[in-house]
């Protein structure tokens, strides 16, 4: 396969293995997130090479302009993370919540919510009588900060006014083609409060 970065000069061939490696661990590139931004562009440059060389591990490159998101996806079910019943929650809460706060803001706008709209947003569906206590919180959004999804803004994540920056990559991991059927993900857990709480269906590639 070393052949398909011939002609590239010896800082890209680097570049190109860091940035397929970083793709393996985190799914997700955003053009949004600053200290990535750079890794996108390069992936645009040379996304023919990046698809081929991931191909034939059984990955798929997905690049989503408009969005301004890259994904790696594997057709063959492997590296998907099972998600704990209450990462699911967040997830999906986090989705909705990106969905309403866009329709506030110009396309351009990054999305920024706190601890408290995730909290309320929780309490509002009824799914459990308490609140997401601070450990699975901070543990979900540590999760989805390493897949490139969330970004903590603050340090403090026991404060409720603690910002958490969605990225746009939220659409692609979470892909509801209409955002009524996250709602209906969460009706079906707020029904079966007795479930087992350790983990859930849900994945993420």
């Amino acid at each position: 396969m070393m052949e398909l970065l011939e002609g590239m000069l010896q800082k890209d061939k680097d570049e190109f293995k860091r940035i397929c490696n970083r793709l393996l661990g985190t799914c997700f590139i955003c053009k949004g997130n600053q200290t990535s931004r750079s890794d996108y562009y390069f992936v645009l440059k040379y996304r023919d090479k990046f698809r081929m060389y991931l191909d034939v591990l059984g990955y798929r490159l997905e690049i989503n302009e408009e969005y301004g998101v890259i994904q790696l996806t594997n057709s063959q079910n492997y590296n998907h993370l099972n998600l704990k019943l209450f990462e699911s929650i967040i997830l999906l809460i986090l989705r909705i919540l990106y969905d309403e706060k866009k329709r506030e803001l110009s396309a351009s706008d990054e999305v920024i919510v706190n601890l408290g709209d995730i909290q309320d947003k929780y309490l509002s569906l009824k799914i459990r009588d308490k609140m997401i206590d601070r450990t699975t919180m901070r543990n979900a959004l540590s999760l989805f900060r390493r897949f490139q999804l969330v970004e903590t803004l603050d340090k403090d994540l026991s404060n409720e006014e603690s910002r958490i920056l969605i990225y746009d990559s939220i659409l692609m991991a979470v892909r509801v083609e209409d955002i009524r059927q996250a709602h209906e993900k969460l009706e079906v857990y707020r029904k079966g409060k007795g479930a087992n709480e350790e983990a859930d269906e849900t994945e993420a590639d």
